[in-house]
């Protein structure tokens, strides 16, 4: 296939060049419009289940609501995980199905469940989906400063609720705009229980009166004179004068009005959440995106809509600030991705033109990259795949190994030209002969290397979760383009070739300067090592040996830190804290934090929005720290998180320091927004908390371990009211009418909604501040067959306490202790803890397991290596079937182990852990290293088998130094490619490849240098009988 390719582009010379530049230019277009991300599609099928309970306590949420959907959800096919969080009032339920599970399926699935059950549930209790959004889904954070000398936080959030919202909302690729803080505003009517009976008004007839108020109804049509009339019967309006004199009954004669009764205002609806930004009360909107949208294109289109709105803002209202955009660190990480690139080309260049000595050939090997680049970009449309980190990051691990081909190529003509200039001009080839000559030659060399290290990627595509999703991208980027770069070899290479050496003046000139310099001096020490074949390979062994007992006293890791250039600040307080008190300490907070020389801004999120599917309760404060950009940061992030860190000290509230998108990735391995989950399951909640704070004791003993804190599930305040049935009979009221009177009057009820133009708010029933304490509530009057009687004297009032949350994973419930890393390895803190708790006793139902980011790193590295003994197997396979040797595909596949000597000195230098960027860093190097091998044992045969060479000294000297500079120039070329990832490793979009290319760019080299001298001493011990048995084979095609 490869021989008629090479034929038909030498054939149609032009037609190929064309054909190239037609490839580029479009695959360039396809490349501009491409979705760009921070990620790829990293979104585990997850479905939210929200229901709000009223004022349910937790208990009761949890017995009525979560165990019923949970028990309902446990066997929908594909469901890999059902947790839940009970609350007052709220019920969180997050089914997680596989990862081959489509998430419409998943909902679909879901919903069919939850509209078949829905007579288990209370009543008026229903549960709805969450939207279906992206693990990176908060895309941007907009905060409105309220200044309340100039504008009341009612007005501003009611902007940002019928405003800023729907216009947000209408632009494509948003999934959600959830807004928190400020005041939402409700028409509240405050029943007087005192004024009612007095004028004989019964709640019946209050609720009566008020269903209806501010409607509109239809009367039909009507036919007049041969015209059609629609009759509308007009009750709708907003003003409070109309609902204050709005006639409940008639006594005497005399009309009963709203305002006898009742105090009837604007009020604010009961807050579970507020905001801030610098220290000043605001509105924040955290916008969402869909899992399939462009990030970057659609927080442009954002700040599109917020610059056209700025325009109309209402007089004392000051303008959005944005608080939080992923878009900065998608762009910062694309543009210093994109800067390596450029650099590493630039290296490829340098090297190339320092060891071919003309600006020719240079070009030729060059023309690779471009062309098998845009050929990727246009494989990436048509999978679907978006410009992010890992492609990327493919991209610029495959960028050096782009060229080798063509460099294999390019060098052995240049090779051939030269002979054949030396000859007499009698027998001159043609050069197209020529070319296709030298090409052919090593073709099948490039074509066995670069199968090879495709069959090294492999194992990538068998990577389960989420580091499969992660890094299969990388994988497909590089095999794509590596194979792209093999048809360009013997396509566009072999054309340009015969285009532009033929004539070239410097052929008569020789090597140049550096390789004969090389040369000379390879000649003499490899001469040496010949001379003591045995004393270098036990040199070899032996380093080998040293590397690879090293290997398991490395540190270990999941991923490398990110940086995003924002911090996200958790504060939690103990709960039964007013949200006042909560929002009055965060914004102490956000005034310290402030102070620190790399923050730029402070934004505050207090307690829970109210679409937001996270159970906070009010106790719970998020701050949004944005930084400086990374170049200008004098410290590193682990300083600046420790520097906030001390500052924060003397808070009441346990703090937890990480980043947005890391979080995110925490909270999907474990549920947990922390590196590593100690879970600890049982039935009885005290016990529960008594063993978690033992178990914690413990634990912050170990040296490393951070940010320790166990989840919040303690006992907050409640006032119980408790009906005490025999009083209730004896007045002939029943106790569920009781409850129910209490339900509507305490908590509130809504009773219908006051229309507004487009706005609609709340009309609410509720008692006033002053009756919702422990005495008002004794004396609210509830109506009975008898008479009206206060509270007291049907029912009991005290304090008591209750659990604030509960948390259940897979049926049981459960307590968390959550924990960082912080100065020390994961995998060692982790080793620590798993050996507390193996000494710690627990009562008996009662156990811990232990989740987390290095729990995901754990399974990773046991499958990444199961794998690479399958890819070992089918690389030797491959070897084998090429050399029907297994000595010599044994001596290719030697490079291996001479690359690990130089791979884990690297990591050694670097201070690198063990990441899962440093295994794959490792699967590629196996690929790359096995080339030399390759390249030099088949010219020794080719030598042997066409130039008549025998099998001894001089023709392995000799096939060696002819192998010397593209063996050279390849490895060189594809390790100093690299070279710009080994520098600036927090800069953001450098973090995971950073450890790839240490690995690869230090193995490259120790591989190169000892395979120089090795490769040929094992040939010489070892290769005889195989290479003499190749030989007689009498194959005419070069190997």
């Amino acid at each position: 296939m490869f021989n008629w390719l090479l034929k038909t582009s030498l054939g149609s010379r032009m037609l190929v060049l064309m054909a190239s530049v037609v490839l580029m230019v479009y695959g360039a277009y396809t490349l501009s419009k491409t979705p760009v991300d921070v990620f790829p599609d990293l979104n585990k099928p997850t479905v939210t289940i929200m229901t709000e309970a009223g004022g349910m306590a937790a208990e009761e949420v949890e017995q009525l609501i979560s165990f019923t959907l949970e028990t309902t959800m446990n066997g929908l096919p594909g469901v890999e995980s059902v947790r839940s969080t009970s609350s007052a009032g709220l019920s969180f339920i997050y089914v997680t199905f596989d990862w081959s599970t489509e998430i419409f399926r998943a909902r679909q699935m879901v919903s069919e469940r939850l509209s078949s059950m829905e007579e288990g549930l209370p009543a008026g209790v229903v549960p709805r989906m969450g939207p279906i959004s992206s693990i990176m889904g908060e895309i941007m954070q907009v905060a409105i400063p309220v200044d309340t000398a100039k504008i009341t936080p009612m007005a501003v959030r009611e902007y940002a609720d019928w405003v800023l919202r729907p216009r947000l909302m209408a632009i494509p690729g948003v999934a959600q705009v959830i807004p928190i803080g400020g005041e939402v505003r409700q028409y509240q009517v405050q029943p007087n229980t005192v004024r009612m009976a007095q004028l004989g008004i019964t709640h019946e007839q209050l609720e009566v009166a008020l269903k209806g108020y501010s409607s509109n109804t239809s009367g039909g049509f009507l036919e007049v004179n041969g015209r059609e009339y629609l009759i509308r019967n007009l009750g709708r309006t907003s003003r409070l004068d109309d609902l204050r004199s709005l006639a409940l009954t008639a006594k005497d004669g005399q009309p009963i009005l709203l305002r006898q009764i009742a105090d009837v205002n604007f009020a604010a609806a009961i807050k579970r959440g507020d905001a801030g930004f610098e220290g000043k009360p605001a509105v924040i909107l955290g916008i969402q995106k869909q899992p399939t949208a462009d990030t970057i294109g659609l927080t442009r289109s954002i700040e599109t809509a917020l610059d056209e709105m700025k325009k109309s803002l209402p007089s004392g209202m000051e303008m959005p600030k944005v608080t939080f955009r992923q878009a900065s660190f998608i762009e910062s990480s694309i543009s210093n991705l994109n800067g390596k690139l450029l650099a590493a080309s630039a290296f490829v260049a340098v090297i190339l033109f320092v060891f071919l000595g003309t600006l020719r050939t240079t070009v030729i090997a060059l023309t690779a990259i471009p062309v098998s680049i845009f050929i990727t970009a246009l494989v990436f449309k048509y999978f679907g795949l978006s410009i992010n980190t890992m492609t990327l990051g493919g991209l610029a691990i495959a960028i050096g190994g782009l060229v080798d081909d063509a460099v294999v190529g390019v060098e052995n003509v240049l090779r051939r030209l030269k002979e054949d200039r030396a000859r007499h001009s009698e027998h001159h080839l043609h050069p197209v002969e020529l070319v296709a000559r030298a090409t052919m030659e090593v073709r099948s060399a490039i074509l066995y290397a670069t199968i090879i290290i495709v069959l090294v990627f492999v194992p990538l595509f068998a990577l389960p979760g989420m580091e499969g999703r992660l890094f299969v991208p990388l994988g497909i980027a590089f095999i794509v383009s590596t194979l792209a770069s093999l048809v360009v070899s013997v396509t566009v290479t072999p054309v340009l070739s015969f285009y532009l050496l033929p004539r070239m003046k410097s052929l008569d000139h020789g090597d140049t300067r550096l390789l004969t310099w090389l040369k000379a001096g390879y000649r003499r020490s490899l001469g040496a090592v010949l001379a003591r074949p045995r004393a270098s390979l036990m040199a070899g062994a032996v380093a080998v040996l040293i590397a690879a007992a090293t290997v398991p006293f490395f540190a270990r890791t999941f991923l490398p830190p990110f940086n995003e250039g924002t911090l996200l600040i958790g504060m939690r307080l103990n709960p039964g804290v007013t949200l006042a008190e909560t929002t009055a300490l965060a914004r102490q907070a956000e005034v310290l934090i402030k102070q620190v020389p790399e923050v730029t801004h402070v934004g505050r999120r207090s307690g829970r929005a109210e679409l937001d599917e996270h159970a906070e309760g009010v106790h719970v404060s998020e701050l949004d720290v944005g930084l400086k950009p990374a170049g200008e940061l004098k410290r590193s992030m682990a300083e600046i998180s420790g520097d906030i860190r001390s500052r924060l000290v003397n808070m009441p509230a346990a703090i937890l320091i990480g980043q947005p998108i890391s979080h995110r990735i925490d909270h999907m391995l474990s549920g947990v927004r922390s590196q590593i989950a100690i879970k600890l399951f049982g039935d009885d909640l005290d016990t529960l908390r008594g063993q978690a704070d033992a178990l914690r004791a413990r634990l912050a003993t170990i040296p490393g371990i951070a940010d320790l804190e166990i989840e919040k599930q303690v006992l907050a305040p409640q006032i119980k009211i408790r009906v005490d049935y025999a009083a209730a009979a004896q007045y002939g009221v029943p106790a569920p009418q009781v409850l129910a009177t209490l339900q509507s009057l305490v908590e509130g009820e809504k009773i219908g909604q006051i229309v507004e133009g487009s706005r609609r708010f709340a009309l609410v029933v509720r008692v006033p501040e002053s009756a919702r304490t422990i005495e008002g509530l004794a004396q609210i009057l509830i109506e009975t067959p008898s008479g009206r009687v206060p509270l007291s004297k049907i029912a009991t009032i005290e304090d008591g306490d209750g659990p604030n949350q509960i948390s259940r994973d897979d049926g049981k419930r459960r307590i968390v202790l959550s924990a960082n890393s912080q100065g020390r390895a994961l995998s060692d803190i982790v080793t620590d803890i798993r050996r507390v708790v193996a000494e710690s006793k627990l009562p008996e139902g009662y156990f811990v397991t232990l989740g987390g980011q290095f729990q995901a790193q754990e399974e990773a590295s046991r499958l990444v290596g199961l794998l690479s003994i399958a890819s070992l197997v089918l690389m030797f396979v491959v070897l084998y079937s090429r050399y029907q040797s297994t000595a010599l595909a044994l001596m290719i596949m030697a490079n291996i182990p001479l690359a690990l000597v130089g791979a884990v000195l690297g990591l050694w230098l670097s201070g690198q852990p063990l990441s899962i960027a440093a295994l794959i860093g490792f699967i590629t190097l196996a690929g790359i290293s096995v080339r030399n091998g390759i390249l030099k044992v088949s010219h020794y045969i080719n030598l042997m088998r066409f130039e008549k060479e025998s099998f001894d000294t001089t023709m392995i000297v000799r096939g060696s130094l002819e192998r010397l500079a593209p063996v050279l120039m390849t490895a060189l070329v594809t390790a100093f490619a690299l070279a710009p990832l080994l520098f600036e490793a927090e800069q953001p979009g450098t973090e995971i490849l950073h450890p790839v290319a240490v690995v690869i760019f230090s193995g490259l080299i120790s591989s190169t240098l000892l395979d120089t001298f090795l490769t040929p001493v094992m040939f010489w011990r070892f290769g005889r009988a195989a290479s003499e048995r190749l030989v007689a084979s009498g194959s005419a095609e070069a190997l």
